[in-house]
């Protein structure tokens, strides 16, 4: 929805902020446990650059197998401690349990008579304030279905639990690797796709738009907003008027006043 610039600074503490999230665990046999066991638990795999062999390979295989997403780095970008064992292999666990894009699909199917589905799709949302202030929001205005980027999205670690005050846990979150193909699914089960912009052409005011039935909202990252291909799956696009003279707003303020906007039209068709 916004505009805003992130600038290289901005961006190195964004990532410096990432590698000082302490939901963490290394080691060969920890990893492999939380690959086999939990994988849901699994946000992010590190390995080191050059490390090898079998049972690395096999960590390897199980995240690609998970779609877990998975980092080739330096060791000094594990963001552990320096004396730690962690031969080679880091592990982040989300802050939350994750669902599948299927199984949160199978349960709108399995919904009935309930009020329809709100779904809040987050398109790179990098900056893990921002993606925390968007889930606290999301939550009070009863959006409780979450979609997020597997890829340049910020890691639900401890920054994102704080500042979303706890609101993950009451959250359905999954992450998915092609939202464009997410969308056109939730499309072909019923819903409509809402894009939030800042303007271009067919753009409609979220005042004037009518918000009902089952729905996605998507919200684009804080520097480009909605990629050219994910836009392309929206059915409208709506945007915030705002003053001439002052036409962007924080991507997690911008996600705030659309969500209540829709809450408030829901709740005056049900009044």
């Amino acid at each position: 929805m916004a505009k805003e610039k992130v600038s290289p600074k901005g961006r190195a503490n964004a990532e410096q902020q990432h590698e000082n999230d302490s939901d963490f665990i290394w080691g060969i046999n920890s990893v492999f446990e939380a690959l086999a066991q939990r994988p849901e638990s699994v946000s992010e795999l590190s390995v080191q650059k050059g490390k090898a062999g079998p049972r690395i390979q096999q960590l390897v295989d199980l995240a690609r197998q998970h779609r877990i997403k998975l980092r080739f780095v330096d060791p000094q970008r594990f963001g552990v401690p320096r004396n730690c064992n962690h031969q080679g292999v880091v592990a982040r666990v989300a802050a939350a349990p994750l669902f599948a894009f299927e199984e949160l699909l199978a349960l709108f199917g399995q919904a009935q008579g309930a009020e329809a589905p709100k779904v809040l799709v987050l398109d790179s949302i990098q900056d893990p304030h921002n993606l925390g202030s968007i889930l606290r929001s999301a939550l009070a205005a009863g959006f409780t279905d979450i979609i997020l980027t597997r890829e340049r999205s910020a890691p639900l670690g401890g920054t994102v639990a704080k500042i979303s005050a706890g609101a993950v846990s009451h959250l359905r979150i999954c992450q998915v690797t092609n939202l464009s193909d997410s969308l056109q699914k939730m499309k072909d089960a019923g819903f409509w796709v809402y894009g939030a912009v800042v303007d271009g052409n067919n753009v409609g005011s979220i005042y004037d738009i009518e918000f009902s039935g089952a729905l996605c909202l998507v919200i684009g990252s804080e520097g480009k907003g909605i990629r050219p291909l994910v836009q392309k799956q929206c059915d409208q696009l709506v945007t915030i008027p705002m003053d001439k003279t002052f036409d962007s707003l924080n991507a997690a303020v911008a996600a705030a006043v659309i969500m209540f906007e829709i809450r408030r039209q829901v709740s005056a068709r049900n009044s």
